[in-house]
């Protein structure tokens, strides 16, 4: 799926960004999304950066991958 029917990929290391999933669905109730909360590594705020930037790379590939048209990285770590 691309363009305008692809879901918008929202990632965050745990369920956090749930409120930002939420907050888009709010403001775009019409946007289909797909949501990944990385919660088999996280909490990310005591990794290395190696091991956080490798982690983040791979969700954000998935993501970009399965082929949403937006990636919004909900993280604050």
């Amino acid at each position: 799926m691309t363009g305008v029917d692809a879901p918008i990929g929202v990632f965050d290391s745990g369920v956090g960004g749930l409120t930002v999933a939420r907050a888009i669905a709010d403001q775009l109730p019409h946007e289909r999304m797909r949501y990944v909360g990385d919660t088999a590594h996280g909490p990310y705020g005591p990794l290395p950066i190696a091991q956080i930037r490798s982690h983040a790379l791979a969700v954000a590939d998935d993501l970009v991958g399965s082929g949403v048209k937006l990636l919004v990285i909900a993280c604050n770590t």
